[in-house]
């Protein structure tokens, strides 16, 4: 089983942070230095939007009603869900493979992320908010072979945070930091 994480390695997030950034109205550095801080976790565990807006708001200086959480929520996880074609060609290069996501990702994103027509193709979707835990939480690992109907040595897993890599490998996976979709075709090439 081919595992993918979904931020970072199949879809960039600069894309993501350009359009949230420009709909709170701040810069995108601004919005990378505080996006994935303290509230974050909470978020990918299913916790509220609104709360986690509220908190990115705080952060910025920027008020952040409930219909600005709802419009961002929406704007972050389309964003999330828009392949890049480099990622497509990846993801056909692996036709006929079988493959999974397994994503720290609220359940707005995981929602859309599971409407999109190109995560058709993937056997499983992980998402943590579905599984109220997060990456590199070593039990995210153990529900994933669940999921999957996998045993660990079955598993080839790119994530972009070597952190999350450490705890797969931990796990018994055989996982990569991500170096691009070259670099990915070439460990599985060698693993044939």
């Amino acid at each position: 089983m081919i595992v993918l994480d979904l931020g970072g390695v199949l879809v960039r997030s600069d894309e993501v942070m350009a359009a949230v950034a420009e709909r709170l109205g701040v810069s995108r550095s601004a919005l990378e230095a505080v996006y994935y801080g303290p509230a974050r976790e909470a978020f990918d565990l299913g916790g509220s939007d609104l709360a986690y807006w509220t908190a990115v708001g705080e952060r910025l200086g920027v008020t952040v009603s409930a219909a600005d959480a709802a419009e961002l929520t929406t704007i972050d996880a389309r964003k999330w869900a828009d392949l890049p074609s480099e990622s497509a060609a990846f993801l056909a290069a692996l036709d006929g493979e079988r493959t999974a996501v397994l994503s720290n990702a609220p359940a707005h994103l995981a929602e859309t992320v599971r409407g999109a027509e190109w995560s058709q193709g993937f056997e499983t979707l992980l998402f943590s908010a579905e599984v109220a835990l997060v990456k590199p939480d070593p039990a995210i690992y153990a529900a994933a072979d669940r999921a999957y109907g996998t045993t660990p040595e079955e598993c080839v897993f790119f994530d972009d945070r070597p952190r999350n890599v450490e705890a797969a490998r931990a796990h018994g996976w055989a996982a990569h930091v991500w170096e691009g979709p070259d670099a990915a075709l070439e460990v599985l090439r060698a693993r044939r």
